[in-house]
C-alpha cells in the first residue's frame, strides 16, 4: 500500500486546476503560518510594554493596593449575608481588573488576527471541524508524525526555543548584574527596571521572528501548491466531471453533423440559388412567389461543408450565383430558417430574378460582382 501511495504521488505532476484549488479552499484546506499569528502576538506584547503599562501598570498597583488595604476593613458575615457581602468585594474587584486589565488583552487579541489576515487567505469552513476517523487512526497519526510538515514544524520550534531560551538568559544576566553592579539601587525602581528588561527581550524576540514568519509563510505556501499538485488522471477525471466525457461529446457532434448533412441534403435541392464565395462560404437561398415575403436561407457553410452543398446544388440542377461580398455576409449574418436582411434584398432579388429568367431561356443582367457558375468547383 505504501509503494502505491508512494507511485500516486509520482504521479501527481500537473500543476492544481483552478476547480481544484477553489475546492481546497472551500473544505478550509488554506496555506496557514503559525508564525505570523506567534510573531504579531510578540510585537503586540512589545507594544502592551511600551504604551499600556506604563498608563495602566499605577492603575493596576493602586487598584491591587486598596484591596489589600482595605482587606482588614471588610466585613463578611454570615450566611446569606456574608455571600451578599463577599459577593459584592469580589464584583468590585472583577470590574476594576477588568478595566485595567482590557485594553492589554485587546491588542494581544487585535495581534492575533492581523496574524492570520497578513496570510492572504483566511477562509471558515465546517469540514475542518467535522470528526472524521483519520484524525483518530493510528496509522494516519503515525505518517503526519514523520511527515515532512511535522519534522519542519519541529525544526522550526527547536530554533525557537534555542534562539529565544538563548535571548532571555543573556537580557536576563544583563539585568541581574546591572541591579547588583548598579550604585543607588532602590526596590521602588525594580518595577521599571523590570519593565525595561522585558521589553528588551521583546523586542529581541520579534527582530528574530519576523524573518521566520515570513520564511514559514513562503513555506507552507510553497508546500500546499505541492499538496495541491494532480496527476494526468486527476486533470482527465475532472475535465470529464465538468465539461462531460470527450468520447460522449465527440460522438453527440458527430450526430448534430450526421443530422445538419442530412437536413442539407434534403433543403439544397429545394434552394431557388447558391449564393458562393466562390469555394470557402456557400448560402442556399429559397423564394417562393407569392409565399415568402422574402427569400429565407435553407442551409450555408464552410470549405467542405460549402463545397458539399455546391455538389448537391449540381446535381439537382439549382443555380450558383459566386457573389463574395454577399454570401460572406449572408454567412456571418442569417442563420438557417431565417429571412434575409431588409438591406440585402434588393440585390438578392435581382439574382433570383435573374435565376428565374434564366429557367425561361430568357436574358437577363447579373447584378455587378455576381457570376453564374456551371460547376461546383
Amino acid at each position: 500500500m505504501a509503494e502505491n501511495q508512494d507511485q500516486d504521488k509520482s504521479q501527481q505532476t500537473q500543476e492544481p486546476t483552478d476547480k481544484k484549488l477553489r475546492d481546497a479552499r472551500k473544505q478550509g484546506d488554506v496555506p496557514a503560518s503559525r508564525e505570523s499569528g506567534n510573531m504579531m502576538v510578540v510585537l503586540s506584547l512589545v507594544l502592551v510594554t511600551a504604551f499600556v503599562l506604563p498608563w495602566q501598570g499605577p492603575r493596576l498597583a493602586d487598584a491591587l493596593g486598596a484591596l489589600i488595604e482595605g482587606a482588614g476593613s471588610v466585613q463578611v458575615g454570615n450566611g446569606r449575608a456574608g455571600l451578599t457581602a463577599l459577593g459584592l468585594v469580589l464584583q468590585d474587584m472583577v470590574l476594576t481588573l477588568a478595566l485595567v486589565l482590557s485594553p492589554l488583552f485587546l491588542m494581544i487579541l487585535t495581534g492575533g488576527v492581523v496574524g492570520v489576515l497578513i496570510q492572504g487567505e483566511t477562509v471558515v469552513a465546517l469540514d475542518r471541524i467535522k470528526p472524521k476517523l483519520s484524525k483518530v487512526s493510528p496509522v494516519q497519526g503515525l505518517k503526519r508524525l514523520f511527515s515532512a510538515n511535522t519534522l519542519v514544524e519541529f525544526g522550526k520550534s527547536l530554533i525557537k526555543v534555542l534562539v529565544v531560551g538563548g535571548l532571555a538568559l543573556w537580557v536576563t544576566e544583563r539585568a541581574v548584574r546591572g541591579i547588583w553592579e548598579g550604585s543607588g539601587f532602590v526596590p521602588e525602581t525594580l518595577p521599571g527596571y523590570m519593565l525595561d528588561a522585558t521589553r528588551r527581550l521583546l523586542i529581541a524576540a520579534t527582530v528574530f521572528l519576523v524573518p521566520v514568519a515570513i520564511l514559514d509563510i513562503l513555506w507552507n505556501r510553497f508546500d500546499w501548491r505541492r499538496r495541491q499538485m494532480m496527476s494526468v488522471k486527476e486533470v482527465r477525471d475532472e475535465m470529464k466531471e465538468s465539461e462531460g466525457d470527450p468520447q460522449i461529446k465527440a460522438r453527440r457532434a458527430a450526430q448534430r453533423r450526421a443530422r445538419s448533412r442530412q437536413r442539407m441534403a434534403t433543403a439544397v435541392p429545394q434552394a431557388s440559388v447558391i449564393l458562393t464565395n466562390p469555394t470557402h462560404y456557400a448560402v442556399a437561398l429559397k423564394y417562393d412567389q407569392g409565399v415568402d415575403s422574402a427569400p429565407v436561407c435553407v442551409a450555408k457553410g464552410a470549405d467542405l461543408m460549402a463545397r458539399r452543398i455546391r455538389e448537391i446544388a449540381f446535381e439537382h440542377d439549382v443555380p450558383i450565383v459566386e457573389n463574395k461580398p454577399l454570401a460572406r455576409t449572408l454567412f456571418d449574418q442569417v442563420e438557417v430558417d431565417d429571412m434575409v436582411p431588409v438591406e440585402h434584398w434588393q440585390v438578392v432579388a435581382e439574382i433570383i430574378g435573374f435565376v428565374m429568367e434564366h429557367k425561361k431561356n430568357r436574358h437577363r443582367k447579373l447584378p455587378v460582382g455576381s457570376v453564374l457558375r456551371t460547376s461546383p468547383e
